[in-house]
C-alpha cells in the first residue's frame, strides 16, 4: 500500500519550480503570437517534459548510480552511430533516423545530461584533495569531457561542443583543481589559438567569426537589433511589433526570441526575464556552495552554469555581441529538446535533495514515500 512521506514536501525546492514557470508561460505567449501551431507543440513538449520529470523524479537514482556509466557511454556510442548512420541536414551530421515512426534525435542534447551525472559519479568516488585534483585525476576526468567535444564538434556542432568543455570545466574548477594546471591550460589555449583558427574550424565558422569582428553585423543581427531598439521602455502591441509580424526578424521563435521580447514587451520585459535567470542561477550555486553532497554540488553547479551560458551566449547573439550560433534561450527558445534536458537536470537535483536521508529509504531498497 503506498503511503505519501511529507518529509518529501519539507525537502523539494519549490523556488527553482516557482522561477521556471514565468519563464514558461511568457514563453507561450511570445510563440503563440509568431506561429499559433508551434505553440501548441511547445504546449506538448511542456508536457511530456512534465511527465518526465516526475518519472525521473521517482527513480532511486542513488541506488541507480551503477548505471551512470553506462548510460555515459551509451551516449557515446550514439554520437558514434552520427558519424556512421547519421542524418544530415544543412551540410551538419548531428541526427539519427528512428525507424518506423518517421522521427530523428540528436544524440549530443541527450551528452549534456549524462556528462553531468558522470562528473559528479567520478567526483562523488574520489573528492578532490585539499590544494585540488592533480595532474592524474585531471586527466582522468578531462577524457570524460574531451571525449564528447571532439565528437561533436565533428559533425559539426561547435556551439554545443563548447558548450560542453566550458560545462566541464567549468565544474572542476568549482570543485577544486591545483592552480598550475589552470596557468598551464592558459598558456597552452593562447599558444594554440591561432593554430586552431586556420587548421580546425570550417570556413562557415571562420565567416562567422569574421562577421562578429567586421563595423557592419550580419542580417540576422541586424533586423534583431532594429527589434530590441524598436521596443522602448514598455514595447509594443502586437499589430506594431512589425519586425517579427512582417517576419524581418530570423528565427523570431527560437535563436532570436529575446530579440522578440523586448520587441514586446520592451526593456522592462527584458529585465524581468533577465532577473529571474540571474535569481535561478544564483539560488542553484547557493545549494551548490551549501551542500557536502558532491552529487548535488555537481549537478546544482552544472545546471547553474548551463543556464549562465545558454542565456549570456543567447542575448550576447542578438545585440551582437558574440557570433551567430545556435544556442537557445534556456526554457524559452522553442523546441523540446534542450527544455526536455534541463526538466531531466531539474528532476535529478531535486530527487537527490529530497532524498539525501538515508531514512527516506527502507531496508528493502523501496522509497518509503510509497
Amino acid at each position: 500500500m503506498w503511503k505519501f512521506d511529507k518529509r518529501i514536501l519539507a525537502q523539494f525546492d519549490f523556488f527553482s519550480i516557482i522561477l521556471i514557470i514565468p519563464l514558461v508561460v511568457t514563453s507561450n505567449w511570445l510563440i503563440s503570437e509568431a506561429v499559433p501551431v508551434l505553440a501548441q507543440k511547445q504546449t506538448a513538449y511542456v508536457g511530456v517534459a512534465a511527465i518526465t520529470f516526475l518519472f525521473v523524479f521517482l527513480l532511486p537514482i542513488r541506488r541507480m548510480n551503477w548505471l551512470i556509466p553506462i548510460i555515459y557511454w551509451a551516449n557515446i556510442g550514439l554520437l558514434f552511430a552520427v558519424e556512421f548512420f547519421g542524418h544530415s541536414r544543412l551540410g551538419a551530421q548531428r541526427w539519427i533516423d528512428i525507424p518506423f515512426i518517421n522521427a530523428t534525435i540528436q544524440p549530443s542534447e541527450f551528452v549534456k545530461p549524462a556528462l553531468i551525472l558522470m562528473l559528479a559519479y567520478l567526483i562523488q568516488r574520489k573528492p578532490p584533495p585539499e590544494n585540488g585534483y592533480r595532474v592524474k585525476d585531471f586527466l582522468t576526468i578531462s577524457f570524460y569531457i574531451l571525449l564528447p567535444f571532439i565528437l561533436i564538434a565533428k559533425e559539426p556542432d561547435l556551439g554545443t561542443a563548447l558548450v560542453l568543455l566550458l560545462l566541464g570545466y567549468g565544474v572542476l574548477f568549482f570543485i577544486g583543481v591545483h592552480w598550475k594546471i589552470w596557468a598551464a591550460i592558459f598558456v597552452t589555449i593562447l599558444l594554440a589559438s591561432p593554430l586552431v583558427y586556420k587548421f580546425g574550424l570550417h570556413e562557415y565558422q571562420k565567416v562567422r567569426i569574421i562577421d562578429f569582428l567586421s563595423e557592419k553585423p550580419s542580417y540576422h543581427v541586424q533586423q534583431s537589433i532594429i527589434a530590441i531598439g524598436s521596443g522602448g521602455l514598455t514595447g509594443k502591441s502586437k499589430e506594431e511589433a512589425t519586425q517579427t509580424q512582417m517576419k524581418f526578424l530570423p528565427i523570431a521563435t527560437s535563436d532570436f526570441i529575446f530579440a522578440f521580447l523586448v520587441e514586446r514587451s520592451g526593456f522592462l520585459g527584458a529585465l524581468a526575464i533577465i532577473l529571474v535567470y540571474v535569481t535561478l542561477i544564483l539560488h542553484l550555486m547557493s545549494l551548490s556552495i551549501y551542500n557536502t553532497d558532491y552529487y548535488i554540488k555537481v549537478v546544482t553547479i552544472s545546471i547553474s552554469f548551463m543556464i549562465f551560458i545558454y542565456m549570456g551566449v543567447n542575448i550576447s547573439m542578438t545585440i551582437g555581441y558574440a557570433p551567430v550560433v545556435g544556442v537557445p534561450l534556456p526554457m524559452f527558445s522553442y523546441g523540446g529538446s534542450s527544455f526536455l534536458n534541463f526538466m531531466i537536470l531539474f528532476a535529478i537535483m531535486q530527487n537527490l535533495i529530497t532524498f539525501r536521508y538515508k531514512d527516506m529509504y527502507d531496508v528493502r531498497g523501496t522509497k518509503s514515500f510509497m
